[in-house]
């Protein structure tokens, strides 16, 4: 008997998918429920690192395709691969069964089989992959288990592959469950196991899982594949099924073979005209999958190929460059992935996107987003205002990802792993924002949390001695230059090319340069990689890069030799100051913002004078980096903050130069505040609207600053990680650049609003603003 799910039951999951992005409407629409059962392609697919685009692996680097199954290669606990296009969303019957192989256990088994009823408070897909707690159901040494419920297996122990089936029927408000185990190659039943459940415990996300608890992760980085490791076991999965009236079916939930793309559009003022670039996102395949993919574009209502691209196979990115592209059309790409089985057949996978036209003859829109904390995962709201608002240009200036994206830590070497570690985490801001990347044009920028530094230090591509103070206060990277390779690839592959490729210490790559889009003219500027490492100085404290003394005298810190931008490219942005060929206005993008504009960092109570990591320090070659922009009048767009500021910047005298607009997070997580008044911090000139905390200071680390506008968080404290992330200042900003009047509007939203209702308290206090070109070297009309 079935039964009608609750009213606030219901609700919870309307909220989930229709206000946090269970999916696209068109991925809503082609939801249903099953009628013939799901089996996974295992059995076809060569060996490899990525499982398929019906699943999520936790964590993708410990699992691979191989004999023909899941293989789990960590001996570690809370392992599991998620069904993507499988939800339990409604009461009634399914069965799910699969095929375990054991291959090693430790000194106990942590044991193997399913989990459902998977779901973190907005029950949304994606986010329920990162949930370990649910009913675990399976097979764990000489018992089968379900939920708080075990049974004798016959032989278990001696046992090394069972088929386990799970059934769930609805009676009333209760689901019951029934678990079996079968001989795999008799089908005889082994054992069995029933027990109620409240029916609302089963709806969600439904896993494989390797070793059901958490505590199995003893030693398991250290162990991995290691008999005799301090606990848990590996287990191989082979033939997945699904079926039943209790699953909601959507084949668009699907994430690869072909995750996402990127591309960019640029005038080169040269025979090569506009240059438009793509990046292809693949899952990691092996050596006898396709390494190729096919981009194609559609003219007059027929696809017309433009040849292939190799995938590299540190990154799993192809990159075409097409020169001479026609600007002035909208134009529908696609791009085909042939994914071969080992019967010899292939399956074409498709991903499509729309490559826009030259924004000419009216104003340029474009988003500007940075830090996306992985509490907030998958930023729903964001993602959805970029839809609504469909800018013509996407700026991510860094941090895509932190180190604990999804679990599971971090792996700092040797490279290959690494890097996996890294595409496992850089695949969520893939899957959060790939949406909006189809169709526009995108730049992204790596930052430190990208190489998994706290804070980045680059000296020219120095290799970091890392002593024993960690990777936040030395300079030089900490990761193997091929990593630090793998994650520029990634980030900025389809940008324009760079102005001068030359790479730097350890041949790790740059990426400065220019894109002309739209009539305005963007300087991309990696801030961080030729910067001096603070243990040049001495801060007076325990962290070499804070000064939390009140009392200090932070010129000290100003010493000569000191390098911020490095000489490279200052020579390019003072070449790209002069240039005006086809464009009036122009933009500068960076990691951060040249200004200390933050006197309380990672709580309330935390005061600190200065922070040798913002771009205010060094002082010096800050100030000549400002003098070489003046002449541009470029707005600075940057972020990684966690607090948005509209700030103007001042050498000789207060606001003599450019304005920096530093943009919310996405979903901030150490926070930051800029809360002079209370610090009683002399002020001049505060601005017209009378907001607290702004007008022209010198900030601690002696630098001009005029504040115009802050958007000062609140601790962050609500359970939903939405709420949360609205209580801590998160959100995004958008520009509009209007090449005519030659004025730029900014706006700093909030993160839980709609952007397109009006709404006042949509923005934070004091947006949104209007700047004129010329006020960015100084000749101001704000007030």
């Amino acid at each position: 008997m079935k039964r009608n799910i609750s009213r606030r039951t219901g609700l919870k999951l309307m909220t989930a998918g229709t206000l946090m992005g269970l999916g696209t409407r068109a991925a809503v629409q082609a939801a249903t429920k099953q009628a013939t059962p799901q089996t996974d392609a295992w059995a076809k697919t060569h060996d490899r690192v990525f499982l398929g685009g019906e699943f999520w692996a936790n964590p993708m680097e410990d699992w691979r395709v191989s004999e023909g199954g899941a293989e789990c290669l960590s001996m570690g606990g809370g392992r599991s691969v998620h069904s993507l296009t499988h939800q339990l969303t409604q009461n009634g019957d399914f069965t799910m069964s699969v095929t375990l192989t054991r291959l090693e256990i430790g000194k106990t088994d942590g044991g193997a089989g399913f989990r459902i009823g998977i779901r973190s408070e907005l029950n949304e897909y994606r986010s329920n992959c990162f949930v370990q707690k649910g009913i675990n159901a399976g097979w764990q040494g000489e018992t089968l288990v379900l939920g708080p419920k075990t049974a004798p297996l016959k032989d278990g122990n001696a046992l090394k592959q069972v088929r386990l089936t799970l059934k769930g029927a609805t009676e009333g408000d209760k689901c019951i469950l029934t678990l079996t185990a079968h001989a795999a190659d008799s089908g005889a039943e082994l054992g069995t196991i029933t027990h109620p459940f409240d029916a609302d415990a089963i709806l969600g996300n439904v896993s494989i899982a390797n070793n059901f608890a958490a505590g199995a992760v003893a030693g398991a980085k250290k162990n991995k594949g290691k008999a005799g490791a301090a606990g848990g076991g590996r287990y191989r999965f082979q033939n997945w099924t699904m079926a039943g009236s209790a699953f909601t079916v959507t084949p668009n939930h699907q994430f690869g073979p072909l995750l996402w793309s990127m591309y960019s559009l640029s005038d080169s003022r040269t025979n090569e005209g506009f240059v438009m670039k793509l990046s292809a996102l693949t899952g990691p395949l092996g050596a006898k999958d396709s390494q190729v993919v096919e981009l194609q574009v559609q003219q007059g209502g027929k696809w017309k190929p433009l040849g292939e691209a190799k995938l590299d196979p540190d990154v799993w990115m192809a990159t075409f460059r097409i020169p001479n592209w026609n600007a002035k059309q909208v134009t529908p790409y696609k791009l085909v992935y042939r994914e071969k089985h080992t019967d010899g057949s292939e399956t074409p996978h498709e991903w499509t996107g729309t490559i826009k036209a030259n924004p000419e003859g009216r104003p340029l829109r474009m988003a500007a987003l940075t830090c996306q904390n992985d509490y907030g995962f998958p930023y729903a709201p964001v993602a959805e205002n970029l839809l609504k608002l469909n800018p013509d240009l996407v700026f991510f200036s860094g941090d895509q990802i932190y180190e604990n994206h999804g679990g599971f830590g971090i792996i700092r070497e040797p490279a290959e792993p690494a890097i996996l570690n890294y595409l496992r985490k850089f695949y969520q801001h893939g899957w959060a924002f790939r949406e909006v990347m189809r169709n526009a044009p995108t730049l992204c920028l790596p930052d430190d949390h990208d190489v998994f530094q706290g804070n980045i230090w680059g000296e020219g591509g120095k290799k970091m001695d890392v002593g024993d103070t960690g990777a936040s206060s030395k300079g030089g990277y900490i990761e193997p230059a091929r990593m630090v390779n793998a994650v520029h690839k990634t980030n900025v592959a389809h940008h324009p090319d760079a102005y001068e490729p030359k790479p730097v210490q350890q041949d790790i790559s740059v990426y400065y340069g220019d894109m002309v889009y739209g009539g305005v003219s963007f300087a991309i500027i990696a801030d961080r990689q030729w910067k001096s490492g603070p243990e040049h100085v001495e801060t007076g404290a325990g962290r070499a890069d804070h000064v939390p003394d009140a009392n200090f005298d932070t010129s000290k810190l100003d010493k000569p030799g000191l390098v911020l931008l490095g000489e490279r490219q200052e020579e390019f942005l003072k070449k790209w100051a002069q240039d005006w060929r086809g464009h009036t206005l122009k933009a500068m993008l960076s990691q951060t913002v040249f200004a200390n504009v933050a006197t309380h960092h990672g709580g309330p109570d935390g005061y600190l004078k200065a922070d040798l990591d913002s771009g205010g320090w060094p002082q010096t070659p800050r100030n000549r980096a400002v003098e070489i922009m003046r002449p541009s009048m470029a707005l600075h767009i940057n972020g990684d903050q966690h607090l948005t500021t509209l700030t103007q910047y001042g050498v000789d005298k207060q606001r003599d130069s450019n304005w920096s607009f530093c943009t919310p997070a996405i979903s901030a997580g150490y926070p930051r505040w800029w809360r002079p008044d209370e610090l009683k911090m002399p002020h001049e000139n505060r601005p017209k609207h009378g907001l607290p905390d702004t007008g022209e200071f010198i900030e601690g680390l002696g630098n001009k600053a005029y504040v115009y506008a802050v958007g000062n968080p609140v601790v962050g404290q609500a359970a939903n990680r939405y709420e949360k992330a609205h209580e801590k200042g998160s959100g995004f900003g958008f520009i509009t650049f209007d090449t005519v009047k030659k004025t730029y509007f900014i706006e700093s939203f909030r993160f839980l609003i709609d952007a397109t209702d009006g709404k006042p308290t949509n923005q934070f206090p004091g947006w949104p603003v209007t700047l004129q070109q010329q006020e960015n070297r100084g000749e101001n009309v704000i007030v």
